[in-house]
């Protein structure tokens, strides 16, 4: 045998080694993220007052839910979470103050239930159903 017979050709690589490309994306995403600016404007918007909440009493409250589902604080409208914060304010107050829920005969279910839950959560100690004459008629 040749010496040319026994030398054989060494066969080409059939993959790309793709290592130097991911580290070369790598650095590239670095920098890219270094170098854009952090977003750090402010939109600056002057949003309107809220209405002055209504105080509560100092003997007894009546929270009204009307037909359409507003809910009145002695006669002023108020909504959800200023309700809970003026149940929270009679609470602290001593003695604390009755709450009397007047919900009218046509509002929706849905409403009273969420009115009662927020009472419960809030820990309401002198509560009581005012009105349930107009359920007589119903």
């Amino acid at each position: 045998m040749s010496i040319q017979a026994r030398i054989t050709e060494p066969t080409p690589m059939m993959e790309m080694n793709t290592t130097p490309l991911i580290d070369v994306l790598l650095v590239l995403l670095v920098m890219l993220i270094i170098t854009i600016p952090v977003q750090s404007h402010a939109v600056k918007l002057d949003l309107p007052g809220r209405p002055p909440a209504p105080m509560p009493r100092p003997i007894s409250n009546v929270l009204e839910i009307t037909r359409a589902g507003t809910l009145l604080w002695n006669g002023q409208p108020i909504t959800r979470d200023g309700l809970k914060y003026d149940l929270q304010l009679t609470q602290r107050m001593r003695p604390v103050p009755e709450l009397h829920l007047r919900p009218d005969a046509q509002s929706r279910y849905e409403v009273v239930d969420e009115v009662l839950a927020v009472i419960k959560r809030e820990q309401v100690k002198r509560f009581g159903f005012v009105g349930n004459e107009s359920y007589a008629r119903w």
